[in-house]
């Protein structure tokens, strides 16, 4: 396992209890979500599916799919062993028990072993951006699927804390170094497109929303960002510019520039994706 995964294992594990009192933004994807489920099961012949939810978090949705599909046989995986336990804890019901199965595991490890044609419908919310091979990932979930099977996904797109990153780049220039981009990198609509369609899904439609947070400070939005476990980073420290005073400077050119009536705005770039298995 690589470090990298490592990594966001203990990132989730460190703030699985804090995850849900700030997931408000991840809330309201899963609902997206959990709607469009409701239109595909429409024209479906909904009795005894294979379903698979990648990223089961502290199980919001996972609840959702285990109350809206009676019949079905669910398969929950998140790679933090304490947001499975939680996740637990929220679905007790026992009439779950026996169609239920969490599972703890890294997908991009998991999914090469699974048979092919096997599932009918697998779903993630707020998770696919931590794939570290996306294309290879869509391949298996693809060969997973049985013909007619959905992929149905939400995720983030690149517009996502451009705020912050406005707030970065200004204060590295202002020091004369070159700006490094702080937190991950998202894949655009169009390069989510190419990938599924490279990796044989039909039918792809998106839907993409700006959808705007606010935060009692810049500082306090950095904080509920942490205190979900999505505190990875691609910048390095750099000479001449303490992290400290890189911060400080950020959160001043922050507050400076996108102040709104009772704190600072943050804008969150989210993506709605499905695509169909078809033959």
């Amino acid at each position: 396992m690589s470090s990298n995964i490592n990594n966001i294992r203990r990132h989730f594990n460190r703030n699985a209890n804090s995850y849900d009192a700030h997931a408000h933004v991840q809330r309201m994807m899963s609902d997206a979500l959990s709607k469009s489920l409701v239109d595909w099961k429409k024209n479906e012949d909904l009795d005894g599916l294979d379903i698979v939810e990648i990223g089961c978090g502290t199980g919001n949705l996972t609840e959702m799919v285990v109350n809206g599909w009676p019949t079905a046989s669910i398969t929950a995986i998140d790679i933090a062993p304490v947001m499975i336990q939680l996740a637990e804890q929220r679905i007790r019901s026992a009439a779950a028990s026996d169609r239920l199965r969490f599972l703890q595991t890294d997908v991009e490890i998991w999914a090469p072993d699974v048979p092919t044609a096997t599932v009918d419908l697998i779903v993630s919310n707020a998770c696919f951006q931590w794939l570290a091979d996306p294309l290879q990932t869509l391949g298996q979930l693809r060969r997973m699927l049985r013909p007619g099977g959905l992929l149905l996904f939400t995720t983030f797109g690149p517009d996502t804390f451009g705020e912050m990153h406005e707030a970065f780049n200004e204060v590295y220039r202002a020091s004369g170094i070159k700006p490094q981009r702080h937190g991950l990198s998202f894949h655009t609509t169009v390069q989510w497109f190419n990938m599924l369609k490279e990796s044989g899904f039909s039918n792809i439609q998106y839907e993409r929303t700006i959808h705007t947070e606010k935060y009692d400070s810049a500082s306090d939005f950095l904080h509920s960002v942490k205190a979900m476990g999505a505190s990875a980073s691609e910048a390095v420290s750099m000479r001449g510019l303490s992290t400290r005073r890189l911060f400080a400077n950020m959160y001043k050119v922050y507050e400076e520039k996108f102040s709104i009536p009772g704190g600072v705005a943050a804008s969150y770039d989210l993506l709605l994706i499905q695509a169909s298995a078809d033959l």
